[in-house]
């Protein structure tokens, strides 16, 4: 017989069973208990604290850091029948008036505030009167000082625990190493709650690192293969968010900025259709995303490197939320590792910050340039194993060659160490290869031993070898921010012949050249898989779908996820009883929309 939080799961939600350990997670927070969780994003976070507050007497408080992303929240829980509402400074004075009602009154189930509201005397008064179910705290990570997304007021939020110490807690994450974990135990004071650690694996998303030759060309490419879908790709700076959006929209993609510098209602604006459009790609700074709901994301590019591997993550993890076939897309060469160690060196953080920021910039470098399973290293950092290579990133997929690079290695050592470790890479490919220019000559580097010594290399491969170098801890950015190299300690043992050196062969020129024409030339199917004979069916889905969103004035994946719309193309319902048998097809749902996706299936049947 199934549980009150299974029945809970199948009539609302119209999930057929609970995945990993979201059973155990919903039973021991409905039972009273406080909970740390962490879980990849879409692993079912949300549902770990939405089954307990309708199991619950009262209304669950869910504090989320983005008030921007708590009006679709919201509209989906409304799609299920479920009585929600948010509490932000976008509604007007009467508003929220009406929520603080509804609230006191007892009829909401889930009321969604930002921390900073929440916090103050008047909601915390107001909290204090009405009937609350739990505490939800969502994006907990943002407590930790070390990590990627630190906001202040979440170190406040150990007063809900002061102030209401019976109310069961539920802090919620998906990007935590262990010292992160640890600081939001210690700062939410939750030593007493049970962990809650879900696999860190995302194997529905391929991973993908590039060596950045031409990013604009590099990219172009790989969103020819991805036509017509939703994307993120990211950018370091708000420059280069304008001037790729800008590009984009020239190339025919429905591209959008988002930054911090934009106005704030044209960056509401584009984060808008970007949730409730499809095939929108977002070209943004990492100001955008955390929270963000939208399952149908293909890809996620990133066209310089992120800071951290908790930010990778985080960044791709909002690819592939339904669970089908998403991609994660790194291009990265030199350069980005010399601009993040100069923000690094020349930010105003206390030296033990630098020291930490500088170790997350090294476990990616490691992760950039392993020629191992990428999702192993991955998992790896963040205390998982496993145990297997996942068949599905590049390396597995198309395992790099490796050489022995060790005569290579000296050789590149020696030449920045004989040029006074004062130049960059530009002007060492061009002592090595021979290139006797106006200043080699004026600094009299033609006439040192390492001159010419690499003319067997061109300057595409001799970046690829002073990445690696760097990657590997041989070769170090300077701090004063000239884009100059220096040796490390580490360098010494290779120079005396002490220790071998292994990198993964960069191609030639004409390698080069033939990958390209490939690229072009290939336009891979859809992410998904829809066959030619199904693609008629899938659009007629699909603008069903947009249409019912729009008259609603919600996101199309408020009505149905894609993953449901393709369980629907491929079992080919003909009933209603089979129809509200699919996964996602709850029994809100199915009441509200279920002739209309039957007609649209046996219209197309006939």
């Amino acid at each position: 017989m199934a549980s009150r939080a299974e029945q809970v799961l199948q009539s609302v939600f119209g999930y057929p069973a609970f995945r990993g350990e979201q059973q155990a997670i919903i039973e021991h927070v409905a039972g009273g208990g406080d909970a740390l969780v962490l879980m990849p994003t879409g692993g079912g976070k949300s549902l770990c604290y939405q089954i307990p507050a309708l199991l619950r007497d009262g209304c669950a408080i869910v504090v989320s850091p983005l008030i921007a992303l708590m009006q679709d929240q919201v509209d989906a829980l409304r799609q299920l029948g479920v009585e929600a509402a948010f509490l932000n400074s976008s509604l007007d004075a009467a508003a929220q008036r009406e929520v603080e009602r509804r609230f006191a009154a007892g009829a909401l189930k889930l009321l969604y505030v930002a921390p900073e509201r929440l916090l103050t005397e008047r909601c915390l008064d107001l909290v204090a009167r009405a009937g609350v179910a739990l505490f939800a705290i969502d994006e907990a990570h943002c407590v930790s000082q070390w990590g990627h997304d630190f906001r202040p007021e979440y170190r406040q939020l150990t007063l809900l625990h002061e102030r209401f110490p019976l109310i069961p807690r539920i802090a919620l994450t998906a990007t935590a190493d262990a010292p992160t974990r640890r600081e939001i135990v210690e700062r939410l004071a939750l030593e007493s709650a049970r962990e809650f650690v879900a696999s860190f694996d995302r194997p529905n998303i391929r991973y993908r690192v590039v060596e950045k030759d031409d990013a604009r060309r590099q990219l172009k490419d790989f969103l020819g293969a991805h036509a017509g879908e939703s994307g993120i790709v990211y950018c370091l700076s708000r420059r280069k968010v304008d001037e790729i959006s800008e590009w984009l929209s020239g190339e025919g993609v429905t591209a959008l900025p988002y930054h911090a510098g934009m106005d704030a209602g044209l960056r509401a604006r584009n984060q808008q259709r970007f949730l409730r459009e499809d095939g929108v790609v977002m070209v943004a700074t990492i100001a955008f995303g955390m929270g963000i709901d939208k399952p149908d994301v293909r890809f996620v590019a990133h066209v310089d490197l992120p800071k951290s591997m908790e930010g990778y993550y985080q960044e791709t993890g909002r690819a592939g939320r339904d669970g089908l076939p998403a991609e994660a897309w790194l291009c990265y060469g030199l350069a980005d590792v010399v601009t993040l160690a100069q923000f690094i060196a020349q930010s105003e953080s206390g030296e033990e910050r630098k020291r930490v920021e500088r170790r997350k910039l090294d476990e990616l470098l490691g992760y950039a340039e392993t020629t191992a399973c990428r999702r192993q290293r991955l998992l790896a950092y963040f205390g998982e194993t496993l145990a297997e290579p996942c068949g599905n990133c590049d390396n597995c997929l198309d395992p790099p060659e490796t050489w022995d690079a060790s005569i290579v290695a000296q050789k590149a050592l020696s030449c920045v160490y004989r040029t006074g470790q004062r130049f960059g890479v530009g002007h060492l490919t061009t002592v090595l290869r021979g290139e006797a220019d106006e200043r080699v000559r004026s600094l009299g580097h033609d006439r040192l031993s390492t001159f010419g010594v690499g003319a067997e290399l061109d300057k595409q491969q001799w970046r690829g070898v002073f990445r690696q170098l760097v990657a590997i801890g041989l070769l170090t950015p300077d701090d004063e921010g000239y884009g100059t190299l220096r040796l490390t300690p580490a360098s010494r043992a290779v120079l005396r012949g002490e220790q071998p050196v292994h990198l993964r062969r960069q191609a030639d020129r004409g390698e080069r050249r033939a990958r390209r024409q490939q690229a072009r030339g290939e336009r891979t199917r859809a992410s998904l898989d829809i066959a030619a004979h199904e693609a008629p069916l899938w659009d007629a889905l699909r603008g069903l779908r947009a249409r019912l969103a729009k008259e609603q004035g919600v996101p199309a994946y408020v009505i149905f996820h894609d993953a449901t719309l393709l369980a629907m193309l491929r079992e080919r319902p003909q009933t209603l009883g089979a129809l509200g048998a699919i996964s996602g097809v709850g029994e809100r749902k199915l009441e509200r929309y279920g002739e209309a996706f039957l007609d649209a299936l046996n219209a197309r049947a006939a």
